[in-house]
């Protein structure tokens, strides 16, 4: 870090870390990361302190693989130390910022295979593809680089869920495990929508995310007005209408996710039908004087899987509904860091995602793991996941298993899911279809 930017920190911190100390009694300036509450997130005492900003590493030091090697909790202090740092004189610039052609991704072809593009040829990509957008587009931004090994698997096990949801064929020669063979086998049992079907679209933006200060400084701005900008030409263009497109965010791409869905607004005057953030990121780095990132109002409906609220993600509330598996904790059942149990939300989503799967995740609405083990939970259930239902509000707590499958899968209130949602959009265009062969 640099000297100069440390001692003028240091300064401003100064007076604040005395009067924290001396206000809380117990010296360490750190609220405990196994709390599992939402109360008083923003308090003090989460500060760090002068003396702890002599010890922390640079951003270039602190290594995907240093966070690997670490106990969630570990890991979850040293991020945690490094985003209240951040938050004072903006340290941490927003200055990384690739090239359009940089950011690549793939459509999902209808046999199996990828059908890849840019940023800057997307639409022309788009426009190539029969019958794209008649239903459901689905456009999975990752945000971790795939040469992680858990973001890897996090994100095959989603581009299979939407492989078997949209009846798309498999990799050639990919395998199903055995996981999914069982839960194929599930699906036969209940009653599902034969006829889904869909477009799946992933930008690999975590691709060009080489270490940790690129993560950091990401600008989530202007990749997010990018990205928006190409979903305005999907509408204009390819006729995809708003009401089918569905973004989903991973890590610090959820809040890219949710400036994308601003700018699609801003040029069109309407908004995305869903966004969703699987373990929304802390932004470490963020433009002067506005604010960034997913919130509420980004889209019709927005929701968030917190998996790793006091590790690599936040605990604060960012979306119409927030869920937080096992409630905010520094990680997950069965996550061993804070990278694997980031990848969490992105296992869970896609659990729930396989069909016969939907109904997995039931949760309760609480403020606290505590609240919600007592069964004192307030409100109607819901369920975590695709299937999430677009009218419930407010923070839900839910318990998961610590290896696959991860939904408990217990009964909970009858809801509409996704699918049901987008039902009455897709008889009216049937309907006009055949109106239309009627007069022809």
């Amino acid at each position: 870090m640099n000297p100069v930017r440390t001692l003028c920190v240091m300064a401003s911190l100064m007076a604040v870390a005395l009067a924290t100390n001396a206000g809380n009694g117990n010296g360490n300036g750190h609220r405990s990361k196994n709390s599992n509450s939402l109360n008083n997130i923003e308090d003090p005492s989460n500060w760090v302190t002068t003396s702890e900003i002599e010890q922390l590493p640079t951003l270039k030091e602190v290594t995907l693989r240093r966070l690997e090697d670490m106990s969630a909790d570990e890991g979850a202090t040293l991020l945690d130390k490094l985003y209240h740092l951040s938050q004072f004189n903006r340290i941490f610039k927003p200055d990384y910022m690739p090239e359009p052609s940089k950011i690549k991704g793939y459509i999902v072809g209808q046999n199996g295979e990828k059908i890849e593009f840019n940023m800057n040829n997307f639409v022309q990509t788009v426009k190539r593809q029969p019958n794209f957008g008649d239903d459901e587009v689905t456009i999975f931004i990752q945000g971790m680089p795939e040469s992680w090994s858990q973001a890897n698997k996090a994100n095959r096990k989603l581009v299979q869920a939407y492989q078997q949801r949209y009846n798309l064929q498999p990799y050639p020669g990919q395998q199903d495990s055995s996981e999914e063979q069982t839960q194929q086998k599930r699906k036969q049992n209940q009653d599902q929508d034969d006829n889904t079907t869909g477009d799946l679209v992933v930008i690999a933006l975590g691709d060009i995310i080489d270490d940790f200060e690129q993560f950091a400084t990401l600008n989530v701005e202007r990749i997010g007005e990018l990205i928006g900008s190409r979903l305005v030409q999907l509408t204009n263009e390819v006729n995809v209408p708003q009401e089918v497109i569905h973004l989903i965010g991973q890590g610090p791409a959820a809040h890219v996710a949710g400036v994308a869905g601003r700018q699609y607004t801003r040029q069109t005057g309407h908004k995305l039908r869903r966004i969703t953030g699987l373990d929304p990121s802390k932004q470490y780095a963020q433009p002067d004087n506005k604010l960034s990132g997913l919130s509420r109002g980004d889209a019709d409906f927005v929701d968030a899987i917190h998996t790793s609220a006091y590790g690599m993600g936040v605990q604060k509330r960012l979306a119409d509904v927030d869920f937080y598996p096992n409630g905010p904790a520094a990680g997950v059942p069965g996550a061993d860091n804070v990278v694997e149990a980031s990848m969490r939300a992105t296992r869970y989503f896609a659990e729930s995602v396989r069909p016969g799967n939907e109904r997995n995740f039931p949760a309760v609405a609480a403020s606290s793991y505590k609240e919600y083990k007592q069964n004192n939970g307030y409100g109607k259930r819901a369920y975590m996941g695709i299937a999430t239902n677009y009218d419930i509000r407010g923070d839900y707590m839910l318990q998961v298993n610590s290896k696959s499958p991860f939904g408990r899968n217990t009964p909970a209130q009858t809801q509409n899911g996704y699918h049901s949602v987008h039902e009455s959009w897709r008889q009216q265009q049937r309907q006009q279809q055949q109106q239309k062969k009627n007069f022809a």
